[in-house]
């Protein structure tokens, strides 16, 4: 197949694009260690140093041989209205401030937008919704953000996925949700010293943050307390650990569906994303927790 220009740099690629050759955003090279079972992933996510390593090895994944054939088969056929273009079609990592003070979690990169820009909700309408918003509150330097490369910078926010890997229909098995965990688990630890607001679109998100959390030791609200827009937990840090405690918010998905038929509006969207960002500003986060939330063990 014939490479591409890269719609920013217009440096050509072929579509995946392999690891190491320059498209904007990659931290991987040829050497990259990659994972091709739930065990490589375990293994490489807990020797990842720092979140370059981490995203590099993310990047390169091929643990889940459905979305692994799925992400390539749609960076090969292409959507017609893209065809001029380039597709990762790999993996998306984690991007934004590497010590975020709020952190958006998505269910998984849209085969269209994420896994053709290598950046999740980068290129797609669930991304220009969202970016809009997050500018509007203070969290994006831009409004919109259509390819990486694009100038697009988030302001003390990082932004990842739950699942890496565009997923057919948007729905990841269980299998793949399990073994992917584990990527999300140490970019969240990562994280976390510095998290004061974790924003969870879709109770996709939602379910995965708290299991995540509940893995890397934090003590969740029980009963777990159940998504809904503009719902909301406490988690409290241990005993000396630094920093105030974090707080779980969640928000409809600013998907098509959702926006299309008013479940979600710009409103309801900028209510709690403003929110993530007054919580993220003030020393007072600590003291908003709720009675229900219970010291770190």
């Amino acid at each position: 197949m014939t490479d591409l220009p890269h719609p920013i740099t217009g440096q050509p690629f072929p579509s995946p694009v392999p690891a190491g050759t320059g498209w904007p955003g990659d931290p991987a090279t040829a050497a990259t260690p990659q994972a091709h079972t739930s065990d490589d992933v375990r293994r490489l996510a807990v020797a990842g140093p720092g979140l370059e390593e981490l995203g590099a090895a993310i990047s390169v994944c091929r643990a889940c041989p459905r979305l692994v054939a799925w992400r390539e088969s749609v960076a090969v056929d292409k959507r017609r209205s893209f065809a001029d273009q380039p597709y990762w079609g790999r993996p998306i990592i984690g991007w934004g401030s590497a010590h975020p003070a709020v952190l958006v979690v998505g269910l998984a990169p849209a085969a269209h937008g994420g896994n053709r820009t290598g950046r999740i909700f980068t290129g797609d309408r669930s991304g220009d919704w969202l970016f809009a918003s997050l500018y509007r509150v203070g969290l994006a330097a831009q409004p919109t953000s259509e390819h990486a490369g694009d100038g697009q910078a988030l302001i003390d926010t990082r932004m990842v996925a739950a699942v890496r890997c565009a997923p057919p229909d948007n729905k990841p098995t269980p299998f793949e949700r399990d073994t992917c965990a584990p990527w999300l688990d140490a970019e969240i630890g990562q994280v976390l010293p510095s998290a004061r607001v974790i924003v969870c679109l879709g109770s996709y998100a939602w379910d995965s943050v708290a299991r995540s959390l509940a893995r890397l030791g934090l003590a969740i609200p029980r009963p777990r307390p159940r998504f809904g827009h503009g719902s909301r937990f406490e988690v409290v840090r241990a005993a000396g650990a630094s920093g105030a405690g974090v707080s779980v918010l969640g928000c409809f998905h600013p998907s098509q569906q959702n926006t299309f038929t008013g479940k979600l509006t710009e409103p309801m969207l900028d209510a709690v994303l403003g929110e993530a960002a007054r919580l993220s500003r003030t020393d007072a986060a600590g003291d908003a927790a709720s009675d229900s939330s219970r010291p770190l063990g």
